[in-house]
């Protein structure tokens, strides 16, 4: 990688065609190096350009920002590029100033499945002998591992990764595409071959606002950032698939259909569940092709089939990507047997957390068991508050036995929450400790019985006001069930 670059080659342009040699990325001025772009961003709370005087004392030799920011700033010894939209732009120019990234690249977008569905992408990829990554909620796993702060990183971070994996010899990527990251423009530069949609529910209108707003930001996935000849990938038993594929079509991407629906182009034809799995009968290029999948949850198969589809869609012959298929194994924290009782009662830990979610785990439970089904959730504080309730009324309707508890209130009163669980649920029990909440959910199980714990998931910490205590749903099941059965 060159020392430094000029602004010309990050596709940068100043006013007044002031020049600087930069050294550096940043958007964050405590970051700031001698010679390095600073990016004044505008923010939820606050825009970067309040930071402007504390980047220059650090030497920043360019200023990235809008024209709000640059109103902000007046004038400044450095070279002031004022983009109409700095985010795209600084995406852009991360993309030139790291260069490298795996050659085959996918990206999945929907409210709930993508952890699963780049997942088993990479699994699917490894298996066919590729060196490969999955960048997510879950960090950057597979031949190639490194931390992540978010579901899809800031674009500095995301570049540096990408061409850090390309130097250490990964060819191949999945990620996943957040609503937030997509909004924030952190995927432009990105060279995609294929991109996934799994579904639209509700989520993140704290942030979106409206459902208008949300299911937009998604769409820019397919309205703006897959190239020409990349591959649209869409559920179509998702409400929503229909629309995502007409979209795609308008631009004339390519686009492949997968679910249970008839207009699939990859088809589930058929499922019969067991404890432990599914056989799942899938249909391509009018060829039917029987997989066995230890996975629990029909939504699973779903999640494989598009998995399948990127995989297939970005260049891999279909026959081989059906073979290795039974060698999937699931995601921590995504429909997890993390315990079994000595009764032969399973105990279950996924990451549903959104009403459409905790509906769709529960569902997809009960074909593999043959008594009760118990939850264990709640809903975090600082977020949507208007899916509280939802979520209450999704358990009540699909669980037989319902345990309000918290699940990261944040700043907010957990008990408010709970409350607002609580009204769409009135027959369940609140009990505000989650390992507590987790330990009666443990006892109640009878043979055949099954127990959700919803919410966290992979999650190994419960936020209470700003602090994170050490929490693990896995960890609790796995105490409860020795302590209860007497194994300790």
């Amino acid at each position: 990688m060159a020392r430094s670059k000029a602004l010309a080659d990050l596709g940068l342009t100043a006013r007044g065609g002031r020049e600087a040699r930069i050294c550096g990325l940043a958007v964050d001025s405590r970051d700031v190096r001698e010679g390095f772009l600073f990016a004044a961003l505008p923010g939820q709370h606050a825009h970067g350009a309040r930071f402007v005087e504390t980047a220059l004392a650090q030497g920043a030799a360019a200023i990235l920002t809008d024209a709000k920011g640059a109103a902000l700033i007046g004038a400044v010894d450095a070279a002031l590029i004022v983009a109409e939209d700095p985010r795209q732009s600084l995406a852009g120019a991360a993309a030139l100033w790291f260069g490298a990234q795996p050659g085959t690249m996918v990206a999945v977008t929907g409210t709930n499945g993508k952890t699963s569905v780049a997942t088993f992408a990479r699994q699917i990829w490894m298996r066919l002998g590729h060196a490969a990554i999955n960048i997510g909620t879950t960090g950057v796993e597979g031949a190639w591992t490194a931390p992540s702060p978010h579901t899809t990183p800031e674009p500095i971070t995301l570049h540096r990764i990408l061409a850090e994996a390309a130097q250490a010899g990964i060819t191949h990527a999945a990620m996943e595409a957040s609503s937030h990251g997509l909004d924030q423009r952190r995927l432009d530069g990105v060279h995609l071959k294929a991109a996934g949609f799994t579904n639209f529910t509700q989520d993140h209108l704290d942030y979106h606002r409206t459902f208008e707003a949300y299911y937009d930001a998604k769409m820019g996935l397919f309205d703006r950032l897959l190239p020409p000849d990349g591959v649209a990938v869409v559920n179509l038993d998702d409400a929503h698939g229909p629309d995502v594929a007409r979209r795609a079509a308008q631009r004339g991407l390519a686009t492949m259909g997968v679910g249970l629906s008839a207009r699939a182009d990859l088809r589930i034809l058929a499922r019969r569940f067991d404890a432990t799995g599914q056989e799942v009968r899938l249909e391509w290029k009018g060829a039917a092709h029987q997989v066995r999948l230890n996975l629990v949850g029909g939504f699973q198969a779903q999640n494989v089939a598009l998995a399948a589809g990127l995989v297939i869609g970005a260049g891999a012959p279909a026959r081989a990507v059906f073979e290795v298929l039974p060698d999937l194994v699931g995601v921590r924290g995504r429909m997890q047997l993390a315990a079994t009782r000595r009764n032969g009662a399973a105990i279950y830990v996924d990451y549903a957390h959104t009403p459409d979610a905790v509906a769709t785990a529960l569902q997809a439970l009960r074909p593999h068991v043959m008594g009760r089904i118990v939850v264990v959730f709640g809903a975090g504080g600082d977020r949507d508050r208007t899916k509280r309730p939802l979520m209450g009324a999704a358990a009540a309707a699909h669980a037989d036995i319902c345990f309000v508890t918290d699940d990261n209130p944040r700043s907010e009163d957990p008990a408010a929450i709970r409350a607002e669980i609580l009204a769409a649920c009135p027959d369940a029990t609140e009990v505000a400790d989650r390992a507590e909440a987790i330990l009666r959910g443990v006892d109640a199980l009878g043979p055949g019985d099954a127990l959700l714990i919803a919410g966290k998931g992979h999650e190994t910490g419960q936020v209470i006001g700003s602090d994170v205590f050490p929490f693990d749903d896995v960890e609790q099941a796995s105490v409860a069930v020795a302590a209860l059965d007497g194994v300790i």
